[in-house]
């Protein structure tokens, strides 16, 4: 088993600036890609970014040039930093790590969810 611990969310002005965590512990023999994802009420859980263990990223449009993905392997830590948040990007975010479990297999695991909140 799993666990991902989830921390970095909050209430923050628009222009601001957030930084979140994930440390994922456990069953871990190798980490296939880590990410954020979110979702605001009444939307569907929306992709925010992806970085792959060779340190590959992929972001939402919506993000780009404001967000930056990055993670430590040594930690099994993914961080995201948030600059120039808007209201829009007010939803709770999910860490979301996938965990090879063999060579044609993987399985996905997903955070508790944090809280990020942006007025304007």
């Amino acid at each position: 088993q799993v666990q991902l611990v989830e921390s970095g969310g909050g209430l923050v002005q628009a222009g601001g600036s957030l930084r979140l965590s994930c440390a994922a512990s456990g069953s871990i023999a190798s980490i296939k890609t880590m990410g954020w994802y979110r979702q605001a009420p009444g939307k569907q859980r929306e992709l925010v970014a992806t970085i792959i263990s060779g340190g590959s990223t992929n972001y939402a449009d919506s993000v780009k040039g404001r967000f930056t993905i990055s993670r430590d392997n040594a930690k099994n830590t993914v961080y995201l930093q948030m600059n120039s948040l808007k209201p829009e990007d007010t939803a709770v975010y999910y860490c979301n790590v996938v965990v090879i479990i063999s060579p044609v297999y993987d399985w996905p695991y997903w955070g508790q969810g944090t809280q990020v909140a942006v007025s304007s």
